[in-house]
């Protein structure tokens, strides 16, 4: 036992047994279709912060910030399109790509105090590079950088105020890397990279074991990883199968690749982000004619189709498409659907009302992160144990 029991009376237990369902907090669920900037007839969210109250996209050809019912352009780096792809926890840097002119784009961080700065490339012959996710507080962005001329290149980059862009390498006899999402600390970078036979392997980075290849699911022969949780303990993507369809992924070190399925009838899925917990993760999975599901995964639930667990939410005829983030306790989720109201594919920001990650808990008897009835029959199994002194 985590911690010492003394004999409890029967109104113990049943108060335990009661306070096991209430810990995870439920709320009013809500969603909000964004609408678009003015100039435009379409928006996709692609980040959000940690309690849902800014979310970061595009529309059109320009990134947005969205807060408070107000979607705000951010401006570019002089060309289009630019596209925002995530935010940190505490909506303040936001990070994704800009074009400078007709054919170079460039990774940028962008805050209201700064406004758009320019990232630069890894090397002085690049000629493009994005952003594709930032760390909690904003400090450590990763992406790629890449040269089209030969001999052709792509690099994963990690990049700090006071180290610039870092290039990360590749796998061993490998030519390509890429870096798509970073662990809320900073020290985690997940992302994909060829191999000595070209085939495309999800990596781990980390600055004392450099990149490693996390593998691929049964009979597959390449993978994809887009994100990792706060500590980088679970990365998720997606990974081919022996039948060369995509399934979406959850790995950790104990239990390699799992393969999250697909919903009823589907052939293919994506995991793209995860909480900081690793225990909410969400993304699509769509069928060989239909249009993609927002999708979330949780080991209670499983693989569900949001467009079902939120129907009381869509029953105008709206669809949810895309699950593109979730916030770091795993209540909001934002991406991007069909709005029936006006016609519109627009970024949505769903409020599920469950605060899935609290702080650790002294009813959490056997630390899995969860109350549930595995602790009580842990408490029921060891009741009248007794410390001796």
């Amino acid at each position: 036992m985590a911690y010492a029991l003394k004999r409890l009376g029967v109104k113990s237990v049943v108060a335990l047994s009661i306070g096991l369902g209430a810990w995870t907090s439920i709320e009013a669920q809500s969603l909000r279709w964004l609408g678009t900037l003015s100039e435009y007839t379409e928006s996709k969210g692609y980040g959000v912060s940690s309690n849902g109250s800014v979310v970061v996209g595009s529309s059109g050809t320009r990134a947005f910030r969205w807060e408070s019912g107000y979607m705000s352009n951010i401006g570019s780096l002089g060309g289009n399109p630019t596209i925002a792809y995530s935010i940190s926890a505490n909506g303040v840097v936001i990070v994704g790509t800009s074009y400078l002119n007709c054919c170079d784009r460039r990774a940028f961080r962008w805050t209201s105090a700064t406004s758009m700065q320019n990232l630069g490339t890894l090397y002085s012959d690049d000629w493009d590079s994005a952003a594709t996710s930032v760390s909690a507080n904003g400090a450590v962005i990763v992406g790629w950088s890449r040269r089209d001329a030969s001999p052709n290149r792509i690099r994963a980059f990690r990049w700090t105020s006071g180290t610039g862009m870092i290039d990360l390498g590749t796998l061993p006899g490998g030519n390509f890397s890429e870096a798509h999402g970073v662990s809320g600390d900073g020290f985690v970078v997940v992302g994909a990279a060829t191999n000595a036979q070209g085939q495309w392997r999800a990596f781990r980075w980390t600055q004392p074991s450099g990149m490693v290849e996390i593998g691929v699911l049964q009979g597959g022969n390449a993978s994809i990883a887009r994100a990792a949780s706060g500590d980088g303990s679970v990365i998720v993507g997606k990974s081919t199968i022996a039948n060369g369809q995509w399934r979406a992924f959850r790995w950790t070190a104990q239990t390699g690749m799992v393969d999250l399925g697909v919903l009823p009838g589907g052939i293919e899925s994506e995991a793209l982000s995860v909480s900081s917990g690793g225990t909410v993760i969400v993304g699509w999975s769509r069928n060989f004619i239909g249009d993609p599901r927002a999708v979330r995964w949780t080991p209670q639930r499983g693989l569900e189709d949001l467009n079902v667990a939120f129907a009381s939410l869509l029953q105008d005829g709206s669809e949810l498409y895309y699950a593109n983030a979730v916030s770091a306790d795993g209540r909001y989720i934002v991406g991007w659907g069909f709005r029936a109201s006006n016609g519109r594919y627009e970024a949505f920001l769903l409020d599920t009302g469950e605060a899935g990650c609290a702080p650790p808990h002294p009813a959490d008897v056997n630390g899995d992160g969860f109350i549930d009835d595995a602790d009580l029959l842990e408490v029921l199994f060891n009741f009248g144990w007794q410390r001796c002194p």
